[in-house]
């Protein structure tokens, strides 16, 4: 059975956070996740926001997300820079290190598989 989700993120609490310290690069950013769904598999959806800064990445897991907001640049190490404005969409697979640097207060919708 499927069914449509409707995102209200004024109806929910987001959970916070901030890049761990030893990844920080440059800024302070501080994250707001809105997880509204999770599923067997280990399958979640749901929203991210960051605002500026810059830290390193490293992805175990697989992640598609879209922009819905705001200017974010993602550098795989020894890669291009991947300029990401709302509208944009990507995928990060396991074993993607990098940075991610958020110039514009960025918002993205995403779906993670680990």
């Amino acid at each position: 059975m499927t069914h449509a989700l409707t995102f209200d993120p004024a109806s929910l609490d987001p959970e916070t956070g901030a890049p761990a310290e030893d990844r920080l690069i440059s800024g302070t950013p501080t994250f707001r996740t809105w997880n509204f769904e999770e599923a067997e598999g280990g399958i979640y959806a749901g929203i991210w926001e960051a605002t500026p800064g810059k830290w390193r990445i490293v992805y175990d897991e697989w992640e598609y997300f879209h922009i819905l907001s705001g200017v974010s640049i993602v550098t795989e190490d020894g890669g291009a820079a991947t300029h990401l404005k709302a509208g944009d969409s990507m995928i990060l697979r396991p074993g993607f290190k990098g940075t991610w640097e958020v110039v514009e207060t960025t918002r993205k919708d995403y779906v993670i598989r680990v």
